[in-house]
């Protein structure tokens, strides 16, 4: 799987601007606080299985007028919608530098729009077995 050029991620409406509001939220950050292991080989395995998998429910379900995932987040107890190039980003940085950016959420997401991993995965099997494979 080519990795994701970073230009192809939404640009930072901030980026070089000495007023952006992040600045303020990194000084608070401790770098003492911040634990960063490297992934290990299982969850490697796993994100490049998730990255071919999602290149595959994306062929499939794209043009079927879907436009990503959605995932319930345990952290806040809502679900976030994920469109497929900002999802295959998120999980190439993960890959890449062992965690996710911060991202802004999806402005106004149709819920009809978005399915989950398991619908993805369910409808992938279903196309592969009534195509015989």
């Amino acid at each position: 799987m080519p990795a994701v050029a970073h230009d192809s991620l939404p640009p930072d409406p901030f980026a070089g601007d000495p007023e952006d509001p992040a600045l303020a939220l990194e000084a608070l950050d401790d770098p003492a606080d911040v634990i960063e292991e490297p992934l290990d080989d299982e969850e490697r395995v796993g994100l490049l299985a998730d990255l071919k998998d999602l290149a595959v429910y994306q062929a499939l379900l794209a043009p079927r007028g879907l436009r990503g995932i959605v995932v319930d987040c345990p952290d806040c107890a809502e679900q976030h919608y994920h469109d497929w190039h900002l999802l295959r980003a998120s999980l190439q940085q993960l890959l890449e530098v062992g965690r996710m950016r911060a991202h802004e959420p999806a402005y106004d997401p149709d819920p009809a729009g978005y399915v989950s991993w398991e619908y993805c995965r369910g409808y992938t099997d279903a196309v592969l077995a009534d195509n015989g494979g």
